[in-house]
């Protein structure tokens, strides 16, 4: 292994509240790459020296080394950057199917989200401005508010305001350059959702994939009713085992992403790079609120 970063999902899996939990003992680590070292004589999809990435979630990479079948692993092009390498399989492939997969989205349409500094938002925010699309980011009110907006704006984000903001008539203005959303994507949950769900277009989609407030989706039935919006979820690694038979499709957008990252599209997310024998520190730093650095462990 080279490295792998530690998400909120691998910390849910050590705490037992995930919806996928490995037999014990366990090594955590759900993400990451790692180059091959030795491959079996019936091996023929990789050789020495390339570098892989997990094909599903559950396979522990916070570890030095590992010996895996090559079903379990994907091979990447050797050009891509090491923390873009460690950080492509959950995030920026989370980010790409919800842009995808739900409305059919094309050059001057929107789409809204919260937990917009996240992993998944700043993948949002930069492959949805490959697509021509424009984004409106909520983010929680923060002591450094300032500093986090110039860095979204920075990344491409069109439109960057607080939770707070989405209850005032400003909205009203903002919706006067640029058209209401047919997509929102929700990690928070509680209010926040409800909020994006009063702003989504006639029948309009939300796409809950995660639920960082711990609070239940709460949908106004005047938008159930006179919107007709709809309420989805996504969960990669169930979008993953759904395409077990459709291997093409997975590698496909693998290969799409790789040059979002060649054309300078697509970075890797504000990172903290932690050597694995420090993990301790590094997952407290994970846990922190406001915390707007993945944590990547460096082997």
């Amino acid at each position: 292994m080279l490295a792998a970063p530690i998400n909120p999902s691998d910390i849910n899996m050590i705490q037992g509240t995930y919806a996928l939990l490995s037999d014990l003992p366990a090594v955590g680590g759900n993400e990451g790459v790692g180059e091959v070292i030795e491959v079996g004589n019936h091996v023929t999809s990789l050789k020495p020296g390339d570098w892989v990435i997990p094909g599903d979630a559950g396979l522990g990479t916070w570890r030095t080394d590992a010996v895996f079948t090559e079903e379990k692993l994907m091979k990447l092009p050797g050009d891509i950057p090491l923390l873009c390498a460690a950080t492509l399989s959950v995030n920026p492939c989370t980010a790409y199917r919800m842009l995808s997969d739900f409305e059919t989205l094309g050059p001057g349409d929107s789409v809204i989200q919260n937990a917009a500094n996240s992993g998944v938002g700043q993948a949002v925010i930069q492959i949805a401005g490959a697509m021509g699309i424009k984004t409106i980011n909520v983010i929680r009110d923060r002591p450094d508010l300032q500093k986090l907006v110039d860095r979204l704006t920075a990344l491409g984000a069109d439109y960057v305001i607080t939770e707070e903001m989405l209850r005032k008539p400003e909205m009203k203005e903002l919706f006067k350059k640029v058209p209401k959303p047919r997509l929102a994507l929700n990690c928070v949950g509680g209010k926040s959702a409800t909020e994006m769900l009063r702003l989504l277009q006639h029948k309009g989609t939300m796409v809950t994939y995660g639920g960082m407030a711990k609070q239940p989706v709460t949908a106004p039935v005047s938008a159930l009713i006179f919107k007709d919006v709809k309420l989805r979820g996504f969960w990669m690694t169930q979008w993953k085992k759904d395409q077990a038979h459709n291997k093409d499709r997975l590698t496909g957008m693998i290969q799409t992403l790789c040059d979002l990252i060649r054309k300078g599209q697509l970075s890797a997310p504000t990172c903290t790079e932690i050597p694995l024998k420090d993990y301790l520190i590094a997952i407290e730093a994970s846990m922190k609120p406001f915390i707007s650095a993945k944590q990547i462990l460096v082997m």
